[in-house]
């Protein structure tokens, strides 16, 4: 038995002339949540396509607890929700999970699960009269009636409500508990920071980043300045120590890799701006700033 949920190990994908995946190398252990991220082409969908057996590797391997990817044996202790998977119109969600459950030789109990992932409401609801919201969440029970001990989940919480999020995310948070290793990919920054243990960052088919949130951000470094100023966005990157300047509604954005010498440049240009917060960068943040120079910012 090996504690190692999953190895990608120097991972290479070949579409063509098109090199989506350069070598990566991921090893998350069992109970871990792993939120794996990257802009649109990153490689993301590759590498969980490999992780699945749904895509061969042109070189490297892809192993679920040490058995390859894609083989019976992987396959029986993976659970997955894609983003673009959809079901037949005319079962109902209860069915839906029946039928799910008939594939696996011990499978969960279909009406705990239903009452664990709050989907009681709707479940005998036929597919095609739910909510996108409501999809996704017959969807992600779905992904669960195998008992898995690995979960891929893809944008799980795509189309939901907030209090429908918070339902999600405690589900996973549970099932982390439990031991159970999940592997997430979202473009909701926000609810990588809240639920990961972990975060990888692929950039052009290579990991650029491997860490926990806090140790991503601080690798970053520098402060985020933000206020209300007449000072301009071109004129305001133009300023001492500023890294990068946008702005978010009617307020300025600066990274600054030292606050004070820019805040004091600033000040000098606006000594009336308004609603001045000095904070630490974000997740999102951070992200941004790796993705759009990498180089900058070694593994």
């Amino acid at each position: 038995m090996t504690s190692e949920a999953l190895r990608l190990e120097q991972l290479v994908k070949h579409y063509g002339d098109t090199e989506a995946l350069k070598g990566i190398d991921v090893i998350i252990p069992q109970g871990q949540i792993c939120a794996l991220l990257g802009k649109n082409g990153a490689g993301k969908s590759t590498a969980i396509h490999c992780a699945l057996g749904l895509a061969q590797p042109t070189e490297g391997s892809a192993r679920v607890f040490g058995e390859v990817a894609g083989s019976l044996a992987a396959r029986q202790r993976l659970g997955v929700m894609l983003q673009d998977a959809d079901l037949p119109d005319n079962l109902t969600g209860r069915e839906h999970l029946a039928l799910f459950a008939s594939y696996f030789n011990a499978p969960a109990d279909i009406d705990a699960l239903i009452t664990e992932t709050d989907i009681g409401e709707f479940c005998d609801q036929r597919y095609k009269k739910l909510s996108g919201g409501q999809k996704r969440r017959v969807q992600f029970a779905g992904a669960l009636c195998g008992m898995p001990d690995i979960l891929f989940l893809d944008e799980p919480t795509t189309g939901l409500d907030a209090q429908a999020r918070e339902a999600v995310w405690r589900n996973i948070r549970t099932l982390a508990t439990d031991g159970k290793t999940i592997v997430l990919t979202t473009h909701y920054l926000e609810e990588a920071d809240v639920l990961a243990d972990r975060i990888c960052i692929l950039h052009s088919g290579r990991v650029i980043a491997d860490d926990d949130a806090a140790a991503i951000r601080t690798r970053v470094g520098g402060s985020m300045i933000r206020c209300e100023t007449h000072v301009s966005t071109s004129e305001a990157s133009a300023l001492p120590s500023v890294r990068e300047a946008g702005n978010h509604g009617r307020q300025l954005e600066l990274l600054s890799d030292d606050a004070a010498v820019t805040l004091s440049a600033l000040l000098a240009r606006d000594p009336g701006l308004r609603d001045l917060t000095v904070t630490k960068p974000s997740l999102e943040e951070a992200f941004s700033a790796l993705t759009i120079n990498p180089e900058e910012n070694p593994s």
